[in-house]
C-alpha cells in the first residue's frame, strides 16, 4: 500500500504510534539478544523521519506499518536488532526520497544490503506474464541464498498486510491472498515457521473461500463444548502419570487450523461431521540439560506406551533425525476410553520454540544453543541448485521451484539408516543424487521396501530403499524426465554436457535385474 497524503498525526494516533513502539521495544528488552536499544530508536528516528507524517491508503499513520513488521519480527519471530532494524527502513526506498545509499551511511553494509534485497521483492508476484512471475520468484530465492533474513522480514511485512487486508481493495486483496497461500505459506513451512504458515493460509483462505471458511469457524465453534470434554478426559490420566515422575511440563491442544479441515474435507470429499483428527495434544517439557532432551522424550514416551494404546503406523520420530526444517519431535498416536485415537507430540520448551520459529530460533538465543545452521545450510543449497541455471525456460523455473522448495517433503530411509527429506513427487533416481552424485551417476534402480523399482519410481514418506548401481551405467537425456531435484537435474545436465558425441547410454536397468523391476508391493 503507498503514502498518500502527509500531515501532523492526532493526539489519537500519536498514542497508538508510541503504544506500538513501547511494545517493540519491550519485546526486545525481554529477548536474549544483547541490548542494542538505541540502534534500533536510530532506526525508528530515521524512518519516521523519513515517512515525513504520511498515511497508508487506508488513513493510518504510514509509521505504523514498518513499526508493526520490526513487532512481528521480534515478537512472533524473535529475531534481533538487525532484523528489527531492517523492518523498520524496509519500505523508506520506495516511499521517501531516501536511497540505500543514505542506508549505508547511517546502519552500515549488513543493512543496506538486506533492505535492497527487501526491494527487490516489492510489488506483487502473480498477476503477470508467467515471465515475469518467475523473474519475481527468482529475484526471492536471490535473496533467500544471500541472506535469509530478507525473506523473514518479507514474511512479517505480507503478515501484516494480511492481517489488514479488509481494508484494501478487492483487486490487491485476491492477489495478496493467492500469493500468501501458493508462495508464502509453503516457504514459510519450508523454514519452519509453522505459526506463520498456519496464518497465511487462514487469512488468505477467509479471503478467497470466506463461505467455506465461516461455515468451518461456526461448526468449531458449535463442537467446542464438546470436544473441550474429550480434550479434558484424554489430559487427566497424562497429568497423573507425568506428575508422578516429576516432570515439569504444559500440556496444550492443539485445534486444526480451518484451512487445514477445508482442505482434508475437500481431499476426501466428506463433510466436517467425519473429521475426526480435529484437535492433537502437546507435551511441552522443561530441561536444563540439552544434552538429556531427547532421552526425557523418550521416557515420556515409553510412560504413555505403558498406559495407552499405541498406533502402530502412526508413530513419527523426528528426535534423532529432525526435519529439513529442523523440526523435533516425537509424535504418537494413542486410543483414549472412548475408543478415538488422538495424536500426542511430545517435545522440550527449546524444540518447541523450534517448531514455532523455524530458521528464525537461530537468532532467539545469544548463548549459541541453536546456532548449528546445518539445516538452513541445506535449503540455501537446494535454492543455490535452482538458480545455477543461468536461463533457464520461465515454465521449467517455476516447476522447479515448485517440486524443490513450495512443495511438501516426504522422508525415507536408506539401506544405511539415514533419513533423507525430499520433495513430494521426487524419485529413486533423485534419491540416488541425494546421496551422492557417483551413486546417481550410476543408478539402475533401487530395492524399495524389499521390492525393485525402475529410477523413475515415485517414492512416499517413510519408504525403505536401497540404490542398486552399476558402474556401465551413465546419465542419459532420458534421465531429466525421471527426477524434479534441481540438484539431480542439474549434474545429469552438466555430465550430458561433458560426455563425447555419440557415447554410448544405457537405457534401461540390468537385463538380469529387469523381470524383478516394476514388481508391486504385496
Amino acid at each position: 500500500m503507498g503514502e498518500t497524503s502527509t500531515g501532523a498525526f492526532s493526539p489519537e494516533e500519536e498514542a497508538k504510534i508510541n503504544l506500538v513502539y513501547d511494545a517493540l521495544m519491550k519485546s526486545y528488552m525481554s529477548s536474549n539478544h544483547r541490548r542494542k536499544v538505541e540502534k534500533i530508536a536510530h532506526a525508528y528516528r530515521f524512518a519516521r523521519a523519513a515517512h515525513k507524517g504520511g498515511r497508508r491508503n487506508d488513513g493510518s499513520p504510514y509509521i505504523l506499518h514498518p513499526l508493526s513488521v520490526a513487532l512481528i519480527c521480534s515478537r512472533e519471530l524473535g529475531l534481533g536488532s538487525t532484523t528489527i532494524v531492517c523492518a523498520l527502513l524496509h519500505d523508506i526506498v520506495q516511499h521517501s526520497d531516501m536511497t540505500i545509499d543514505d542506508i549505508y551511511a547511517n546502519f552500515g553494509l549488513q543493512v543496506a544490503s538486506i533492505v535492497e534485497g527487501i526491494n527487490k521483492l516489492s510489488g506483487g508476484i502473480f498477476g503477470h506474464a508467467v515471465e515475469t512471475q518467475a523473474l519475481k520468484l527468482r529475484d526471492m530465492m536471490m535473496s533467500m541464498s544471500t541472506d535469509v533474513r530478507v525473506i523473514l522480514v518479507k514474511m512479517a511485512d505480507r503478515l501484516h498486510n494480511l492481517r489488514n487486508i479488509r481494508t484494501q481493495r478487492e483487486s490487491r486483496r485476491h492477489r495478496v491472498a493467492r500469493e500468501s497461500l501458493y508462495v508464502y505459506a509453503p516457504l514459510a513451512e519450508r523454514l519452519g515457521l509453522f505459526a506463520l504458515k498456519s496464518e497465511f493460509e487462514n487469512l488468505a483462505f477467509r479471503t478467497e473461500n470466506p463461505t467455506a471458511f465461516d461455515m468451518i469457524c461456526r461448526k468449531l465453534e458449535q463442537t467446542e463444548t464438546r470436544r473441550s470434554k474429550k480434550m479434558r478426559d484424554f489430559i487427566a490420566p497424562l497429568k497423573r502419570k507425568l506428575d508422578e515422575e516429576g516432570f515439569v511440563y504444559e500440556i496444550k491442544g492443539r485445534v486444526k487450523s480451518a484451512y487445514s479441515i477445508f482442505r482434508k474435507m475437500t481431499k476426501k470429499n466428506i463433510p466436517f461431521e467425519e473429521i475426526y483428527d480435529i484437535y492433537a495434544i502437546r507435551i511441552i517439557f522443561e530441561n536444563d540439560d540439552d544434552s538429556k532432551e531427547e532421552e526425557m522424550a523418550r521416557k515420556i514416551g515409553r510412560i504413555l506406551a505403558n498406559d495407552f494404546t499405541i498406533h502402530p503406523d502412526r508413530t513419527r520420530d523426528w528426535l534423532h533425525t529432525p526435519k529439513d526444517n529442523g523440526y523435533r519431535a516425537l509424535h504418537l498416536t494413542l486410543k483414549g476410553k472412548d475408543g478415538v485415537w488422538t495424536e500426542v507430540q511430545i517435545r522440550s520448551r527449546k524444540m518447541d520454540d523450534i517448531a514455532e520459529l523455524g530458521y528464525a530460533a537461530h537468532w532467539k538465543y545469544k548463548d549459541g544453543v541453536h546456532t548449528d545452521t546445518e539445516n538452513l545450510d541445506k535449503l540455501v543449497n537446494e535454492v543455490k541448485e535452482i538458480l545455477a541455471d543461468p536461463e533457464p525456460d520461465a515454465i521449467d523455473f517455476l516447476d522447479t521451484l515448485r517440486f524443490n522448495i513450495l512443495a511438501k517433503q516426504i522422508y525415507v530411509f536408506t539401506a544405511a539408516g539415514d533419513l533423507i527429506g525430499l520433495p513430494t513427487g521426487a524419485t529413486v533416481l533423485d534419491l540416488a543424487y541425494a546421496i551422492d552424485d557417483d551413486t546417481g551417476n550410476h543408478c539402475i534402480g533401487g530395492k524399495i521396501n524389499r521390492r525393485l523399482f525402475n529410477p523413475d519410481h515415485v517414492l512416499e514418506s517413510g519408504d525403505l530403499v536401497e540404490i542398486i548401481t552399476v558402474r556401465c551405467a551413465a546419465p542419459d537425456e532420458k534421465w531429466l524426465a525421471w527426477c524434479v531435484t534441481a540438484h539431480a537435474r542439474n549434474i545429469i545436465k552438466t555430465r550430458l554436457a561433458e560426455s563425447p558425441a555419440g557415447a554410448p547410454h544405457p537405457e534401461s536397468p540390468d537385463p538380469r535385474l529387469q523381470d524383478n523391476f516394476n514388481s508391486k508391493p504385496e
